[in-house]
């Protein structure tokens, strides 16, 4: 019989080889990871094409990144670490750059439009982590406010991440991550998408809870379709989007007192915030 670890490389493999042949990376893009029940994560090793994975070319770390074999983990590896440190829910983490989730990425926009009644359903809103430097605490200290409620991130002029409870859905995540944002360049294309209203969006995320879809804690989701609906945060624990984030566009915002101050004092002295 297969052990777990055996299926695991076996799926980490499979993944790889999927991101290749749907484009969503190349030459050495991207990385997979998956946390192992005694604490060991499984990795894809720094530049390495993920068609070209193979078994033997897994790199294995702990929970600090140290590495317990003769392979080198990719250089992003700090991005899953701080997500599984994050989500204990979370056993596997998939980055690349899908085209048209990137696109997003690149134009300073975040997948959040209540567009399509499935992706409330499974995946929730798609926030914008303002931009840090790959490989460096800048690209975790972004991504840090927005893991805890979210299961999908896009990181600007970068690409995007999606976790889950195992590889696939991880991948699931990711594919309907990227299929949603092909979808909304498309209908803007043809004019602009119509999102659904408040009472759908509000059905929708009821039954995804029911379902154990998505749990009350995605109800923090710092997205703009559900602040119009009556459903209230249970934590009351929203992430709040930073002063840097106004210039990235961000249409609604909630600072603390020394965020206002230090966005009112740049207005004051004449910098640009817009």
């Amino acid at each position: 019989m297969e052990s777990t670890e055996q299926t695991a490389r076996r799926d980490l493999i499979r993944i790889c080889h999927l991101m290749y042949e749907r484009s969503y990376v190349v030459s050495s893009d991207g990385n997979v990871s998956l946390r192992l029940d005694d604490g060991r994560i499984l990795a894809t090793p720094t530049m390495t094409c993920k068609g070209r994975m193979t078994e033997d070319l897994i790199a294995v770390t702990d929970l600090e990144g140290k590495s317990l074999n003769d392979r080198k983990a990719s250089s992003e590896l700090a991005m899953h670490l701080l997500i599984y440190r994050e989500r204990s829910d979370v056993k596997a983490v998939c980055h690349a750059h899908p085209p048209h989730g990137t696109a997003f990425a690149v134009a300073g926009l975040a997948i959040d439009q209540p567009i399509l009644s499935e992706v409330i359903l499974t995946l929730g809103c798609v926030p914008l982590a303002s931009y840090g430097t790959p490989s460096t605490n800048e690209l975790t200290d972004a991504m840090q406010p927005l893991v805890k409620h979210h299961n999908a991130l896009l990181m600007a002029n970068h690409g995007a991440v999606a976790y889950g409870s195992d590889l696939w859905q991880a991948w699931d995540r990711l594919e309907t991550l990227e299929h949603t944002a092909k979808i909304a360049i498309l209908s803007r294309v043809l004019g602009g998408s119509r999102n659904l209203p408040a009472d759908a969006i509000e059905k929708l995320i009821n039954v995804r809870e029911a379902a154990g879809y998505l749990g009350e804690s995605a109800r923090c989701q710092a997205c703009g379709y559900l602040h119009e609906t009556q459903l209230s945060c249970p934590s009351g624990d929203r992430p709040s989007v930073r002063a840097a984030d106004v210039a990235n566009g961000a249409s609604k915002i909630s600072l603390t007192r020394e965020e206002l101050v230090e966005l009112l004092s740049q207005a004051v002295n004449g910098h640009d915030v817009r």
